[in-house]
């Protein structure tokens, strides 16, 4: 299992005249890209208490979560379960194979927002993934970016982290460090 302390290098952004991020896939895209990640997993996670705001202090639970494919293989669609304060949780992930742009977008919404947040856009290269997106936090600009690291495939390790500065500076704030369930 990869430590949270170790972490890949983020690419570097880039904006168009419009300041939208320009996200180009990388050569290997495809719609099996998450493949690896169909199935059921138990996830140690570790979040950060308080994101941008230089908080230092991590919560850690356990959830799980189960993958399913769905139009054919060009998406697919996970469910993640965790208790936070005694109160159940749910999350869903939607992941969307443009096979024009070869882009995924992931699309993201839980029991507490009820709704699907803007979806971080992006690819894989050498088993690693980079999803993008532009979004507000706390009345604050700021990019988003998902890391799906799928060099160990019984083991990936996905995480998240915030820019309010474009790229410069990243601070990660999520990490799920994932085992496949037998059950």
């Amino acid at each position: 299992m990869i430590d949270n302390n170790e972490t890949l290098e983020i690419p570097a952004l880039s904006f168009d005249d419009k300041d939208d991020l320009i996200i180009t896939a990388s050569l290997t895209s495809s719609k099996n890209d998450f493949n690896f990640f169909e199935g059921k997993w138990n996830l140690r996670n570790k979040k950060l208490r308080s994101r941008l705001t230089g908080c230092n202090e991590w919560i850690e639970f356990e959830s799980t979560q189960e993958m399913h494919k769905v139009l054919n293989g060009a998406g697919n669609i996970d469910n993640f379960l965790a208790t936070f304060d005694g109160a159940p949780f749910e999350g869903m992930t939607v992941r969307l194979f443009n096979s024009k742009t070869k882009l995924w977008s992931i699309y993201w919404a839980d029991s507490n927002e009820g709704k699907l947040d803007p979806p971080v856009v992006g690819s894989f290269e050498n088993k690693v993934g980079h999803f993008f997106t532009k979004d507000s936090f706390n009345n604050k600009d700021i990019v988003v970016v998902f890391c799906w690291d799928a060099r160990i495939e019984n083991n990936p390790v996905w995480s998240q982290a915030f820019s309010d500065d474009k790229g410069k500076t990243w601070e990660w704030n999520w990490y799920m460090f994932m085992e496949r369930s037998f059950n």
